[in-house]
């Protein structure tokens, strides 16, 4: 008997610690789901959790990035940007709406396209015009957008 509940002490153990260590770290596919396709970097998350006061997604971002050095030279800065985003659910996302029509045209780099059931997200775009960071940007003021994109995108292509 005792024999039987030390096994099963063992095996409840290490389900819990499987839990644990797989809390940790998610799949490139689990954070692609959540938005955080190439967000790679640790520091970017903090930088993100100074913009976005939501725990569950600051927990999100550290699931899915690497750790980087404290470097100076470590901060990721992209030529442009595309905001996608599906045109029928814009109703939905105000702060979106807001950025779109009044803000926009202050960062010229970057591109508004219509994709058919996208949820809103930043598309970050190296010198070559191909797609390095995807951010998701549903629950986003328009105010963390436009810092986000102050401090992620060339000097030359801010204003």
């Amino acid at each position: 008997m005792g024999v039987c509940l030390f096994t099963y002490a063992l095996f409840f153990l290490f389900g819990v610690v499987q839990l644990v260590s797989n809390a940790q770290q998610l799949s490139s596919k689990e954070c692609e789901n959540l938005g955080f396709t190439g967000l790679a970097l640790c520091s970017d998350c903090n930088t993100f959790a100074e913009y976005v006061k939501d725990q569950g997604l600051l927990s999100d971002c550290l699931k899915c990035c690497a750790e980087d050095s404290n470097d100076a030279t470590s901060k990721i800065i992209y030529s442009g940007a595309v905001l996608e985003v599906c045109m029928r659910k814009l109703v939905f996302y105000p702060e979106i709406v807001g950025f779109i029509e009044e803000e926009k045209e202050k960062f010229p780099s970057v591109k508004v396209q219509y994709v058919f059931n996208s949820p809103p997200k930043l598309i970050m775009l190296d010198d070559d015009g191909q797609q390095k960071e995807t951010i998701r940007v549903d629950n986003w003021k328009r105010e963390h957008i436009i810092q986000f994109l102050r401090e992620k995108l060339k000097t030359t292509a801010a204003v």
